[in-house]
């Protein structure tokens, strides 16, 4: 025993100086941004005082300008200018000729203008999107040089004199559109990972967050003044579907986040300059719950996850598969802590959760409700609502529990993007599997059991992106890992190593090992014009390298070098000719 306190000490001074100094933080001087409610044009100001009712249906999306208005009250906030196809293009003309100067700068640099972000921005941004961009940024101070580093890989037996590497070359501009339900995180995270990688990168935002994206790019501009870099390295953007549409035309990659419709439309339109794509689309995260869990914990953490699709809009679980063993427990439970939560503004008192960002979505969450009531599904419980003005009842849908479910209904198919919790029953391990994959989405699923091989087990088996095994979302906030999903969910990843590269021109290099001492020689049994033997020589150079038996490798091995020594006689005759 005495041996080992020596060691245990050790480690623990080793933990705990670890942990001090991933507490220290960066010495970065903060910036200042202007952070009034209006924007830069001061003659909206006037108009901030009234009650904004938008248009219903497609009228809303088109027109020159973006109206902007808060959906917790209805307050008017103001507008910014929808662009055309010109103004889009003359963008990202900028952005490019920053974009050159930028893809010269060193890795000390580019972290700068990384850490810089973490400034007095976060006023208006939730707890998630801090918390995630934060943590996006020190895994990119931390680890990101070393991932777009050249790496260098075997050369194989028949380059043996021959290194080979992988170079990370910056694609030029990147072209991002994002939607509304992370209006702060879903700006930085394609930004930063973009501008470490050497890019420079044009941000459309949705129409449904100009206002918030607007003020956010204000912290950018900041940021990057204060590092001294190129002013136009950054762009955000405003407008409907034909911005998004000329944007998509214009940079050398695109990343898109939104529906799998606009998806698909934003793929034909990449198609046409043959651009490469990351999707990050729709979701119907699966929460599985196995009979031997701690019933009252699970169901702290299965409201939470149905909440994420509340106020922010997050895409959080929406179909919820309990044992039929805890069923009914588990629905005892859940429905108390519902019947518990209160929704209403979330700058006029303590709520838990907030409005809907889409003017309409509470239309359409009541007709994916009705749709199952009408098929046998029974409402057990509902949330309340706070103090809210008569012009905002549509921007609030009551946090709902639902039973008698099954597959049949549109609530357990179709993305609902709200706060509602529609529960089924299962009997076993495989029929969960089943359920959960009987989906057109495959974005994330998160399983509890009291047996971590069990719930890592089913995890294993569900067709998605993303898996949290006895944790729900725990994935996105390790953004050393890649984010995205399969089927109707999208492909490409971003976050971690292989969202870093995905913003690179990925460039396979190789070259002499020992220059100039050994270089390539084509061999005289195959130099031009060819010899006799040339076949010969080039079947046993191959049964030398990779042949099966060692005594057949030794003997193929004598004949090459034995053709090595040889003349080659057509070759010699061309050589006399030119003398």
């Amino acid at each position: 025993m005495a041996f080992w306190w020596p060691l245990l000490v050790l480690a623990f001074a080793y933990g705990l100086c670890r942990f001090l100094f991933m507490l220290i933080p960066p010495k970065v001087p903060s910036i200042d941004v202007e952070a009034s409610d209006v924007l830069d044009d001061g003659n909206q100001a006037q108009e901030n005082s009234f009650i904004y009712v938008p248009p219903r249906g497609t009228s809303q999306q088109s027109g020159k300008i973006v109206q902007c208005y808060e959906p917790a009250t209805m307050k008017y906030l103001g507008y910014v200018p929808a662009l055309t196809r010109d103004e889009v293009k003359d963008r990202v003309a900028k952005v490019r000729k920053a974009q050159k100067m930028w893809a010269k700068t060193s890795f000390k640099q580019r972290r700068t203008i990384s850490s810089r972000d973490t400034g007095k921005t976060m006023v208006d941004a939730s707890l998630g999107e801090i918390m995630t961009t934060c943590e996006k940024i020190n895994w990119l101070l931390s680890e990101g040089e070393q991932w777009l580093k050249p790496e260098y890989r075997s050369s194989g037996r028949s380059m043996l004199h021959k290194r080979a590497k992988v170079e990370f070359h910056p694609l030029g501009v990147i072209g991002a559109i994002v939607s509304w339900n992370y209006p702060f995180h879903n700006i930085f995270n394609p930004m930063l990972t973009a501008v470490f990688s050497g890019n420079g990168i044009v941000i459309k935002i949705s129409e449904h967050a100009s206002w918030s994206g607007c003020f956010y790019f204000r912290i950018i501009q900041s940021a990057l003044a204060a590092i001294g870099a190129p002013e136009d390295l950054v762009e955000v953007i405003t407008g409907f579907a034909e911005t998004g549409e000329a944007l998509v035309s214009s940079v050398d990659k695109v990343i898109f986040v939104g529906s799998p419709g606009a998806g698909k439309m934003i793929m034909r339109n990449a198609a046409e300059t043959l651009i490469p794509v990351t999707l990050e689309l729709g979701g119907k995260d699966v929460f599985i719950v196995c009979d031997d869990v701690d019933v009252d914990h699970v169901a702290q953490i299965a409201v939470r996850a149905v909440l994420q699709s509340s106020g922010q809009n997050c895409a959080g679980a929406e179909r919820f598969y309990v044992h039929r063993e805890i069923y009914s427990s588990f629905v005892s439970k859940v429905t108390k802590i519902i019947k518990s939560v209160r929704a209403g503004p979330p700058l006029a008192g303590k709520y838990d959760m907030g409005a809907l960002c889409m003017h309409e979505h509470s239309e359409k969450l009541e007709g994916l409700i009705n749709d199952a009531l009408d098929k046998g599904a029974e409402i057990v419980a509902r949330g309340s609502f706070g103090h809210i003005g008569e012009d905002a009842v549509d921007q609030y849908f009551p946090p709902t529990v639902i039973v008698n479910v099954n597959h049949s209904m549109r609530l357990m198919q179709e993305e609902a993007f709200g706060p509602i919790m529609p529960i089924m029953k299962f009997s076993s391990d495989e029929e969960v599997v089943k359920l959960a994959n009987d989906s057109k989405y495959g974005l994330g699923c998160a399983v509890f059991s009291g047996s971590q091989d069990r719930a890592r087990d089913i995890a294993s088996q569900i067709h998605c992106g993303v898996a949290a095994v006895n944790d729900f979302a725990a994935t996105y906030m390790c953004q050393s890992l890649p984010f995205g999903g399969v089927k109707h969910s999208g492909f490409g990843r971003f976050g971690g190593v292989e969202g870093l590269r995905a913003c690179c021109l990925v460039k396979a290099v190789v070259e002499d090992r020992w220059w100039p001492f050994v270089k390539t020689k084509i061999p005289k049994p195959i130099q031009y014009p060819v010899a006799e033997n040339a076949f010969e020589f080039q079947e046993s150079l191959v049964e030398a390298l990779y042949g099966l038996n060692i005594w057949e490798r030794l003997q193929a091995l004598v004949n090459v070098l034995k053709m090595l020594t040889e003349q080659n006689p057509a070759a010699e005759s061309i050589k006399k000719k030119n003398n």
